[in-house]
């Protein structure tokens, strides 16, 4: 009778739980306790209920009685069994309160709710990092301990995330499963493909709290983020100087090793940045792409340009720290700053004739 009239007599001491059975109390009280008595009898792995370990079993007997009406699935769990339906029939009862957005299992809202929450509460025992899931704390270990355990059976390359092995692979198959619906673009990777949709929307979902530029990816933010804390973790083995980018270091390299891997095939000039190989065709193509809006004038490259503008605008960014004068161009600064040291830098036999 205590089903149909709510009653429950029997209470818990240590929290607010009650139940109308006297046995579900006392499993209960095992959660306060600690308390697990059923034992298996060949991991010897404990439970704090008969059902559980009866449950635990069927691992070492191999059965899985809940089986899949529709597909070859199956499960010793019911449970699982119950979740795994949700596959076909498309059922995601659990929402968020906050996004709307639906999931077939608790346990996924739960950790979806800590997006909205920002509680990370997995953390780094070696660095300061902290996660909001258990098995990215995992994966972040690994760049400490070193373990790669996902190996290519095809290149013996190796990884340390599964997921990140099933992407290596498309490197063999030549598979890029990931098509853009706009043009011919295809990747082997999902994230890949979003970010170049953005190419396409336009849409710059990252901002700077600081200037508020906006980036299409989070990474480009990062690094735009060291010219305002003027971080530069990349130095020179060689002279002591630093950058705030991988591949500005990579670069600077280049003048010390005398690499120039990027050749014209005009003229056999080579030079050690992609970018200035671009640049330099333009002396063959003739080729100017950036054109002032005021007066039509045409540039080869776009930094010439930003500097002719400032005629029009009348901007003098490069600022004498002496006499306060002001330039627009930072190689004429650098002419200036030499009257102030008492270098002349003209001083020639052919000047000293006029």
């Amino acid at each position: 009778m205590r089903i149909h009239t709510g009653e429950k007599p029997f209470k818990c001491d240590i929290c607010k739980y009650s139940s109308n059975w006297k046995n579900a109390l006392a499993i209960h009280m095992r959660t306060h306790t600690g308390e697990k008595p059923f034992k298996c009898d060949v991991c010897k792995k404990t439970f704090n209920q008969k059902g559980n370990l009866n449950i635990h079993m069927r691992i070492h007997t191999g059965e899985s009685p809940f089986k899949c009406s529709i597909c070859k699935y199956s499960s010793n769990w019911k449970s699982a069994l119950a979740v795994h339906m949700r596959t076909h029939t498309g059922e995601k009862p659990f929402k968020c309160d906050v996004c709307k957005r639906s999931f077939k299992q608790k346990s996924t809202l739960a950790i979806h709710m800590r997006i909205h929450t920002e509680e990370k509460p997995f953390k780094c025992d070696v660095y300061k990092h902290s996660f909001n899931q258990k098995s990215a704390l995992a994966i972040h270990m690994r760049t400490h301990t070193g373990e790669k355990s996902f190996k290519c059976n095809v290149c013996k390359h190796s990884v340390n995330v599964k997921g990140n092995l099933a992407i290596h692979m498309t490197i063999h198959t030549g598979e890029s499963p990931f098509k853009c619906s706009i043009c011919k673009y295809s990747s082997n990777w999902k994230s890949a493909l979003a970010v170049h949709m953005r190419t396409h929307t336009g849409e710059k979902p990252f901002k700077c709290d600081v200037c508020k530029r906006s980036f299409k990816q989070k990474s480009t933010l990062a690094i735009h983020m060291r010219i305002h804390t003027e971080e530069k973790p990349f130095k020179c083995d060689v002279y002591k100087h630093s950058f705030n980018q991988k591949s500005a270091l990579a670069i600077h390299m280049r003048t010390h090793t005398g690499e120039k891997s990027f050749k014209c095939n005009v003229c056999k000039h080579s030079v050690n940045v992609k970018g200035n190989l671009a640049i330099h065709m333009t002396i063959h193509t003739g080729e100017k792409p950036f054109k002032c809006d005021v007066c039509k004038q045409s540039f080869n490259q776009k930094s010439n340009l930003t500097i002719h503008m400032r005629i029009h605008t009348g901007e003098k960014p490069f600022k004498c720290d002496v006499c306060k004068q002001t330039f627009n161009q930072k190689g004429h600064l650098a002419k200036h700053m030499r009257t102030h040291i008492g270098e002349k830098p003209f001083n020639s036999d052919i000047g000293k004739q006029f």
